[in-house]
């Protein structure tokens, strides 16, 4: 296949590139960017010394259409303009962003502050939480991949919502990320001296993955349900981890829980339960397309506490979106993406 990434220079373009090099039936990987173009993509990143050596291209719609699958990993608002030229020009689109996630055009704007991408490349759009959409993640040619928060709490808590074992009518979610999640532009709140030793919580009930994960939650399991969310940046590089505290269906034990995540998930080769709470934390996925899940019942006050861990930068953006393109184009779901965690 010849693959094309728009905005190759950003932590998630950089992932795509990794996992992409090794895997078979990837040929070609075109590396364009919208301000550094004829730059040498090894001369920015001396990792890749040898390795691409190859200047940056600009966006050429004609050059891009004769791509088998073309990934954005852009900031929110930038693959809105650029993807609607290549719809129906033949490759498979799939966007890192939230541009294409929220089918409600108005909450978009309302939540991202940015104007909607085309209502007609919204509605073509699928959303791609591989495990629960495979099948229309099959047959589309424009992939919304899902954001980093919401990979880690849907994966954890739509089984049990599914199955009624949780009232999904209060959920409260608390989660963690490491500082990449906020791209390579530096901050004041991502400045090394501000972030290190130091935890702090952000967007305070604001968060834009709000209306994706409620959204999600009422497409895979047909619940209309609003959560409480918030999100804290913790002083590490990778990974997230998301806790969501739920009630307890009437009668429900620790096993049924446990028994309804390994079931559902038994046959899908990124998604691991968890048995034992020392062995789950975001080291445990490092550089790697996992999510481990931890579910633990609470008899005296009959509420769960369920966790969700994964790397942000890996099944939470581009290792999930090498996953989709491999359900588009029927190869194992584990294709160029069988690298162990780092750990370490």
């Amino acid at each position: 296949m010849k693959v094309s990434i728009i905005g190759a220079t950003g932590y998630g373009g950089l992932e795509l590139l990794r996992f992409l090099h090794n895997h078979k039936e990837v040929e070609e990987i075109g590396l364009f960017t919208s301000s550094e173009e004829g730059t040498v993509f090894s001369d920015k990143f001396p990792h890749l010394t040898d390795i691409y050596n190859q200047p940056l291209l600009k966006i050429d719609y004609d050059v891009l259409a004769k791509s088998d699958v073309v990934f954005a990993s852009t900031p929110s608002g930038v693959s809105s303009t650029l993807f609607p030229p290549l719809v129906n020009r033949g490759p498979k689109l799939i966007d890192l962003s939230g541009d294409f996630r929220l089918k409600n055009l108005e909450s978009y704007e309302s939540w991202y502050k940015k104007k909607p991408a085309p209502k007609e490349a919204v509605e073509k759009s699928v959303y791609g939480l591989t495990e629960w959409n495979e099948a229309a993640i099959k047959k589309s040619d424009l992939i919304a991949n899902p954001g980093c928060y919401p990979t880690a709490v849907l994966l954890s808590i739509l089984p049990l919502i599914k199955h009624q074992l949780i009232d999904p009518s209060f959920l409260v979610i608390d989660a963690k990320s490491g500082i990449s999640g906020a791209g390579n532009k530096p901050s004041n709140t991502t400045h090394y001296s501000e972030a290190n030793e130091s935890f702090s919580i952000y967007k305070i009930n604001e968060h834009q993955h709000i209306p994706e994960i409620e959204q999600a939650i009422s497409m895979f399991t047909d619940t209309e349900t609003t959560i409480t969310f918030n999100t804290h940046l913790v002083p590490m590089t990778r990974g997230i981890l998301a806790t969501s505290y739920a009630q307890v269906t009437k009668g429900v034990t620790q096993k049924q829980l446990v028994d309804c995540l390994t079931t559902t998930y038994e046959n899908h080769p990124f998604v691991r339960v968890i048995q034992e709470a020392s062995s789950i934390g975001t080291n445990r996925v490092k550089g790697s397309n996992y999510c481990d899940i931890y579910v633990k019942l609470d008899e005296r006050t009959n509420r769960a506490t369920i966790i969700g861990v994964i790397d942000n930068l890996v099944k939470g953006a581009a290792g999930q979106a090498i996953q989709n393109m491999n359900v588009q184009f029927g190869l194992p779901q584990q294709t160029g993406l069988q690298l162990v965690p780092y750990f370490i």
